[in-house]
């Protein structure tokens, strides 16, 4: 296994197999094998199917599942048999529904729900995300985890929120092969989740950062990717998205090793750099760097020369030289 494939997530689905082997295999190699759980579709008659996709990090493990709707029963052989764990299912469907401790709740899109797996429980869902932690680093971070059974938490609470997208940009990030790496992004997923569950913000630290902070300027760097060539885009609009002050951006930022200035025009002149190769010569360089989020075509120059040790036009000449070459 080499190292950029050490956490890689792992995809489980049905599609490719007749569709009468679909339930009894996912039940036994997905439900029994896996997550140690029963699995009993809602609506017995109709056409079943499921796909999952699963990413195991230190201390972390988390399962995205979809499909048919179906029950998720963990038996009480199964939690007697389990580890001493917490799981946190968020819903991600229309509706979902929990059964644990004589308790049942329904949940809305979004909202989440801790389950305890040293107990029963049933868990009614056709799309939802679950995250399976330890108990010991969650307690260190928790006081009371025991006030944390039977309560949902909205889908409007910003750890929960934070939570969710970083698991996504976790799952899409390519940069987790090194040991050191997953475990520090295991640990804000810990600080997160001890978050969502009750713990104050003052009891969860992480290298300097806290993991709500760690979180959001892991998430604005996502949006700052995708954006990066809007001209609009700038610390005060990055700021009101988060509902937080322009200051506290540049902070998290430059607690993460990067201002936000340097973050958004290093993406800026990538985007020029790639275009500048691609666009065809009768593009004047000026509108590529309008279009890149460049107010100043003179400042530009002078930051794509300090970058890439080269000006826009020798780019655009070391094109030409390669296309015609091609041409030939």
């Amino acid at each position: 296994m080499t190292p950029n494939t050490v956490f890689a997530p792992v995809r489980f689905s049905t599609w490719d197999l007749p569709e009468r082997e679909r339930l009894p295999r996912w039940r036994e190699e997905f439900g029994r094998g896996l997550v140690s759980v029963d699995i009993e579709p809602v609506s017995p008659s109709e056409p079943f199917h499921a796909e999952a996709i699963l990413q195991t990090l230190p201390g972390v493990r988390t399962v995205l599942c979809a499909g048919s709707a179906a029950r998720f029963d963990r038996t009480r052989a199964m939690a007697a048999a389990g580890d001493d764990s917490i799981g946190l299912v968020v819903n991600l469907g229309p509706k979902a529904a929990v059964s644990q401790h004589g308790q049942d709740a329904a949940f809305g899109t979004g909202d989440a729900f801790p389950i305890f797996t040293d107990a029963a429980a049933v868990l009614t869902s056709s799309n939802h995300l679950g995250i399976l932690l330890p108990r010991v680093p969650l307690a260190g971070r928790v006081a009371d985890l025991g006030r944390a059974a039977g309560r949902a938490i909205p889908h409007d609470n910003e750890a929960l929120r934070l939570l969710t997208h970083y698991l996504r940009l976790v799952r899409e990030d390519f940069a987790l092969g090194l040991p050191h790496i997953g475990q520090a992004v295991a640990s804000h997923i810990h600080d997160l989740a001890a978050l969502v569950l009750g713990a104050s913000r003052d009891t969860v630290q992480d290298g300097g950062l806290t993991a709500a902070a760690a979180a959001r300027v892991r998430a604005m760097k996502d949006d700052i990717r995708k954006a990066c060539t809007d001209p609009h885009l700038s610390v005060h609009t990055i700021a009101a998205q988060y509902g937080v002050s322009a200051r506290y951006v540049q902070r998290i930022f430059e607690d993460s090793g990067s201002t936000f200035t340097q973050y958004i025009t290093e993406h800026r002149l990538a985007a020029a750099h790639k275009a500048l190769r691609r666009t065809m010569a009768s593009v004047p360089i000026s509108s590529i760097a309008y279009d890149c989020g460049f107010a100043d075509v003179s400042h530009f120059n002078r930051l794509f020369r300090r970058r890439f040790g080269c000006t826009p036009m020798d780019i655009r000449k070391a094109a030409r030289s390669r296309d015609g070459r091609q041409e030939n």
